[in-house]
Formats: structure tokens, C-alpha cells, sequence
């Protein structure tokens, strides 16, 4: 069973979950490390073995180099020369360590070691803010202003670090973890190959062997186009949020959670009780886990939040909740200023809601679109269509953003001569794709995100095909209408696929993220990616099937079970392509393959 994401979103609330989450992938991480070296160890006694066992035939071979047959009559015969030959075999594995040993060695300094390093600069940093927010919060609120605000800077330098360590950490996690899928299984797999095909000596056990391997090699290299794919989107998104500006941005959505220090009353006095708090706003509901041990949840029913005045008590940041469950109110006091403005405005209380800014206005799914989309596939079929490396290459964003201001522009909208020597392949392509992503919802809907991506998810190669047959047609229709025209475009295109070199497995990597997309950014969304490229591949692949006829309501396909045992030679990334299972090598196949020799 798999981790679930770390979501970047998560570093910025801390919560108890996410360092239990964390702690997951860690431990993880580890057994990794251990497993390695006890690879690298292991493969270094076999390597040691078949190297003795080298030594030993070459020794062999060189005594039998001096015994000579004798022959009768001045030449050899081919068959002769053969025989006299054969003394001088050898029996090597040549560059064992560079395929097994350096690459593993590789893999644990530069991706494991370095998560390593960036788990110490988290763990470094969290002992530093938190250290430095339990003094900020202890200061009197009676303090001189400058010396409040000289404070209120340090810790926010603080949280900025804090924060920066935990999402670049996270970001490293996900990376060793998707790497590791090749890094360490192909040199594996490149090892057993240098042994099975030592001097051809294995023969039956090699042909057993090829078609796993080219199996197993197509699904790795799937996985490594996929883990290229995604990365720069995954590298983009940490650094959008290491920005201070996402604080707010996290905090803007429901429930409302985070920690608060609540005042608890007692027989001898006053004590703050640290609380992971989360704020349901359609019941009112706020839970409380105490972070300090481990006894049962708290919750409380609000009926009002009041801004408590900072002259009526030491203590900055705080606010009275009046609750259902309790006569007198709850005195929280919050992390920051900003904070407290926060968890006011989810619970409804006297600060000012939060504004923001105006959307930004969107291309629309409307006539001029599709004519736009039009004159551009005409354009690539009479111009572009054999051109190598068509949609995948980039045009220039400045002529693009030209192209686009020009055909959309309000006052003449559409009037534009694609075929006039402004436009290049590469710009309208790429004004193509812009002008798919920018929509305000992507084509093929947020609605239906969710039961496209289970779809894919499917192991059953028929119900995985039937049902994208059907959510298709659930789409509105001037989103079938465009996805069709486009589908249609892209099947003709990869038709030339022997000149462009762009095969429907190609096109799911590029146009998978432009037709699809969630509506957060968040990791998991990412992860999905590869399953929007799937989406797109069936659609070219059958586009006959699924345009030409409407799918059968009387005969809805059952659901799949879900999977129990893990996935076994059967690569996902693959659309149509049926599952070979091959025997296990066992030990029948040595005892055959020596009795042969």
C-alpha cells in the first residue's frame, strides 16, 4: 500500500497528521537506504564470485592453450581450427561494477543522502521557530510598540525559514521517491542481463528472460517520461509556495485549522494549552487536539467570536468564543495578528473579511474560439502535419501572446491571416495549446476530473475504455463538439507519426494536462498527470469507437474491484496494450540450460 501525497499546502499548517505522515515516508526512506547497502553489499560478494570464477577459467584456459593437437597433412580444416580455438573462451561479466554498484552508490549519495540533509535543515528550523514563537507569544502585550514589532519581525523571519525547509523537504521526498522507481531497478535489471547473457552460455534461460525485461524496461522508461513530465510542474509549484504571500492563501479555504493556545482555568491558577484546531463553519463546530498528550478530542458548538481588547488582558493575539457547551466564553489567543484576523473571519467575527483581488478575465469556449481552433488545425494539416516534433516543440511566447491578441481582440475578433509570413508551426501550435489551458474550466470539465481519473486507474483494460466511451458524452455539448474536432486532428497527425515522430502516447503527455486539470494545485494532481496522459491516448487510439457511436445505456459495465494484490508486470501507463505473464525463472531452467552444455 502506497503513502498518500504530501500535499505542500500541508507544511504550512504543521499539523499533527502531516508530521505522522511525514514520519511514514521517512521511515520509508530509510529502510530504502538499509535495503540499498545491503544490495550494494550482496552485489558486490556476487561480483567478487564471478570474478574468482574468471580467474579460475582463464587459469584453465591457459593450460589448455599449451596442449596442442597434432595434425597430419600441411593445412587445417575450418572444423579444426575451430577445435584448436576453443581452450581460449573466457568467461567474464566486464563492467559488473558499473552497472550494479556505481549507479546504486550514485543513487543513495545524491538522492537519498540529500534528503537526509534537508530532513536535518527541517528538523533544524522547526526547533528554531517554534522555540522563537512560544517566547513571542509569552511577551506582554504592555511592551513599547518598537520593541513588539522588532519581535513580531524576528519570528516571521523564522516562520519564512520554517516554512521554506519544510516544503523544499517534502518537495526532496517526493523526488527520491519517484526515482527510485528506475534508479534502482535499472541497474538491477542491467546486471541480470550482463549474467544471463554471459557468453551466450544461458540460452534457454535468456529467452525466458527477454520478454520480461523488455516488459519491465517499456514500463520504466514510462515511468521516467512521466517523472520528467512532471517535474518542472512540481518544481514550479514549491517555489509559488516557499512565498510568504500563500500563508493567507492556505488559510483561505474550509474548514479553518491551525493551532491556537486556549486559556484553561484551574484551582491554582492560569495555564495556555497548546491545540491543533479545526473550524467546521456549516456546523459551527470546532474540534481541539491537544498537542501535548494524548486524551480525548474536545469540541465546542460556537454561538459568537469577540475580538478581545488588548488593554483587558497580558496577552497579544487573543479572542473570546462563547460557546453552547459552556457558560463563560473561551479565551484563544493565535499565532500572529494576521492569524487571529483569520480565524475571525471563519468564525464569523468583528474583523474586516478578507478581499481578494478581481479574477483575471479568461478565454470562453465560444464561437471565436472555435474558429480560432479551426484555422489553426487547418493551418497544421496543410503546413505542419509531417513537421517533426509537431506540438511538442515551443514557439516563442512573445509571438504567441501576439497571435492571440490579435485574433481575440475585441474589436475584430477572428480576423486573422494564419497563412501570412508573421506565423511560424511552432507559434500556432502553441497558440493552440495557450488558448485550451486558458480556458475558465478545462474542456473536459472539473465535474468530471474525478471519474476520468478512476477510469484510468483501472486495471481492466475493457471497463477502462467503456467508461472514458461514456463520461465523453456526458461533456456539454460544445465541449464534445471541440474535443472531438481536436481528437479527430491529433489522430490525423499521429498517422504521419513515422515522419513526426509523434505517436498517441506523445500526444497524452502534451495535450493530457492541457485538456484536463484539478482544481487545486496540489500534489496529488500531479501525481494524477499521468493518468490525464492515458485519457487523452485512449481517445486517439480509439477515436472511432467512442465518437461514432454513443455508449449503450442498458449495458453499463460493472465497476472493477479494487485491487488487492499488488500490480504485477502489468505497466498502467500503457492504454490498449494486453498484459503478458510470464513463468518466474525457476530452478528447472539452470538444470536444463546446464544439461545442454
Amino acid at each position: 500500500m502506497g503513502h498518500p501525497p504530501l500535499e505542500f499546502s500541508d507544511c504550512y499548517l504543521d499539523s499533527p497528521e502531516f508530521r505522522e505522515s511525514l514520519k511514514c515516508y521517512e521511515i520509508e526512506l530509510d529502510r530504502t537506504s538499509k535495503s540499498l547497502k545491503e544490495l550494494i553489499k550482496d552485489g558486490n560478494s556476487v561480483i567478487n564470485a564471478i570474478n574468482g570464477y574468471s580467474v579460475a577459467v582463464q587459469k584453465f584456459s591457459q593450460t589448455l592453450s599449451t596442449f596442442q593437437f597434432d595434425f597430419i597433412g600441411d593445412s587445417l580444416t575450418d572444423d579444426e581450427i575451430n577445435i584448436g580455438c576453443a581452450s581460449c573462451l573466457l568467461i567474464q561479466v566486464q563492467n559488473a561494477s558499473d552497472l550494479l554498484i556505481k549507479p546504486l552508490e550514485k543513487f543513495r549519495k545524491e538522492q537519498i543522502g540529500v534528503t537526509k540533509e534537508k530532513r536535518k535543515k527541517f528538523e533544524k528550523e522547526s526547533e528554531k521557530y517554534y522555540s522563537q514563537l512560544d517566547k513571542h507569544l509569552n511577551l506582554s502585550a504592555k511592551k513599547k510598540e518598537s520593541q513588539l514589532q522588532e519581535a513580531d519581525e524576528l519570528v516571521d523571519k523564522e516562520r519564512v525559514n520554517f516554512y521554506e525547509s519544510s516544503v523544499e523537504y517534502v518537495y526532496q521526498i517526493h523526488q527520491v521517491q519517484d526515482r527510485k522507481k528506475f534508479d534502482v531497478v535499472e541497474p538491477v535489471l542491467a546486471f541480470l542481463h550482463s549474467i544471463l547473457t554471459l557468453n551466450n552460455l544461458t540460452v534457454e534461460m535468456t529467452q525466458d528472460f527477454m520478454p520480461y525485461k523488455q516488459e519491465l524496461q517499456l514500463s520504466l522508461q514510462n515511468t521516467r517520461n512521466h517523472y520528467e513530465s512532471t517535474r518542472e510542474e512540481m518544481e514550479e509549484l514549491m517555489k509559488r509556495m516557499k512565498h510568504p504571500s500563500q500563508i493567507s492563501k492556505m488559510h483561505s479555504f474550509l474548514p479553518m485549522e491551525g493551532y491556537l493556545y486556549c486559556q484553561e482555568k484551574w484551582a491554582l491558577g492560569v495555564s495556555w494549552v497548546k491545540y491543533y484546531c479545526k473550524y467546521h463553519k456549516e456546523g459551527r463546530l470546532l474540534v481541539m487536539t491537544p498537542c501535548e498528550q494524548r486524551p480525548t478530542t474536545k469540541q465546542l458548538t460556537l454561538k459568537s467570536c469577540i475580538r478581545r481588547k488588548s488593554d483587558s488582558i497580558d496577552k497579544r493575539f487573543c479572542f473570546d468564543v462563547e460557546t453552547v457547551e459552556r457558560n463563560t466564553p473561551v479565551t484563544f489567543q493565535a499565532l500572529s495578528e494576521g492569524d487571529r484576523k483569520l480565524w475571525m473571519e471563519a468564525m464569523d467575527g468583528k474583523e474586516p473579511a478578507h478581499c481578494t483581488p478581481p479574477a483575471v478575465p479568461q478565454l470562453e469556449l465560444n464561437e471565436v474560439g472555435f474558429k480560432f481552433v479551426r484555422k489553426c488545425i487547418n493551418y497544421v494539416e496543410t503546413k505542419g502535419v509531417t513537421q517533426e516534433g509537431v506540438y511538442r516543440t515551443v514557439g516563442s511566447n512573445i509571438q504567441v501572446q501576439k497571435l492571440l491578441n490579435a485574433f481575440f481582440d475585441s474589436t475584430h475578433p477572428g480576423d486573422v491571416d494564419l497563412y501570412s509570413s508573421d506565423w511560424d508551426i511552432k507559434t500556432i501550435t502553441s497558440a493552440l495549446k495557450f488558448y485550451l489551458r486558458s480556458l475558465c474550466e478545462p474542456l473536459m470539465t472539473y465535474t468530471l476530473h474525478r471519474d476520468l481519473m478512476c477510469a484510468a486507474k483501472s486495471d481492466n483494460l475493457d471497463f477502462r475504455l467503456s467508461e472514458i466511451h461514456s463520461l465523453t458524452y456526458k461533456l456539454p455539448e460544445k465541449n464534445r463538439e471541440m474535443l472531438e474536432m481536436l481528437i479527430k486532428h491529433l489522430v490525423n497527425v499521429c498517422s504521419h507519426s513515422n515522419e513526426n515522430l509523434m505517436s498517441p502516447s506523445n500526444m497524452g503527455v502534451i495535450f493530457g494536462p492541457t485538456l484536463m486539470r484539478a482544481k487545486e494545485d496540489t500534489v496529488a494532481a500531479m501525481l494524477d498527470i499521468k493518468f490525464q496522459n492515458i485519457v487523452v491516448e485512449i481517445l486517439i487510439e480509439d477515436y472511432k469507437k467512442i465518437f461514432s457511436n454513443r455508449p449503450e445505456d442498458s449495458t453499463v459495465p460493472p465497476i472493477p474491484p479494487p485491487r488487492i494484490t499488488p500490480r504485477k508486470r502489468q505497466p498502467i501507463t500503457i492504454s490498449k496494450r494486453p498484459p503478458r505473464v510470464f513463468q518466474a525463472l525457476s530452478p528447472d531452467h539452470f538444470h536444463r540450460a546446464e544439461s545442454n552444455y
